[in-house]
């Protein structure tokens, strides 16, 4: 008999222990909603009213503050996340805008050149460039067909005047030989006279 005493009383302590625990463990570990409705359910019914254990009430008032407290924390966090986050967009819209007002100057530079203190669009420049050349290329073309014209207008002249020299020359010759003849005749007539006189 005692020994049946001894079991029904450990059984009896173990229940009380394991429902303790398992009441303590469902109110610790549930959610907030769960632990009201444990509360509302395991809570004794008086007319209208329930009575509620003052360690249950306590217990449930300090997992609220707690989850209360782990929320305002999780929010503060959320929060500091938030306002690191909108920093680092500023910061990193800024440095965006860096970049493009960067890349903006780089493209009108390479889009451009300088020239004698003078800024020119590439292809204005490519243009007169081109216009220049094309212009100096034409001079080119003009003064080397005037210098053939009047080279060869000068070789002309040349040869002209070479053969104007070599018929100087045969008249020259021609009239020195008929002046020579007309000397000579005027000398043997005066030649004659002197004998005839």
């Amino acid at each position: 008999m005692r020994t049946t005493i001894c079991i029904l009383f450990s059984l009896f302590f173990t229940t009380t222990i394991l429902f303790g625990q398992s009441t303590k463990k469902f109110i610790d570990t549930g959610s907030i909603s769960n632990q009201f409705d444990y509360l509302l359910t395991k809570s004794y019914k008086y007319k209208d009213y329930k009575n509620v254990k003052t360690n249950w009430i306590l217990k449930l008032k300090s997992n609220v503050l707690d989850s209360i407290s782990a929320s305002s924390k999780k929010v503060n966090d959320v929060n500091s996340i938030f306002n690191a986050q909108i920093k680092s967009i500023d910061s990193l819209n800024t440095a965006l805008s860096i970049s493009k007002e960067s890349i903006f100057s780089l493209e009108n530079k390479t889009q451009s050149i300088s020239f004698i203190g003078f800024e020119f669009k590439k292809n204005l420049f490519k243009t007169i460039l081109l216009s220049i050349i094309a212009v100096l290329f034409l001079l080119l073309l003009f003064f080397i067909s005037k210098f053939k014209l009047s080279n060869s207008t000068t070789n002309q002249v040349k040869l002209d005047l070479k053969i104007l020299d070599e018929e100087f020359e045969a008249h020259r010759k021609t009239a020195l030989e008929r002046e020579q003849k007309v000397r000579r005749q005027l000398q043997d007539e005066l030649n004659k006279q002197k004998k005839e006189n």
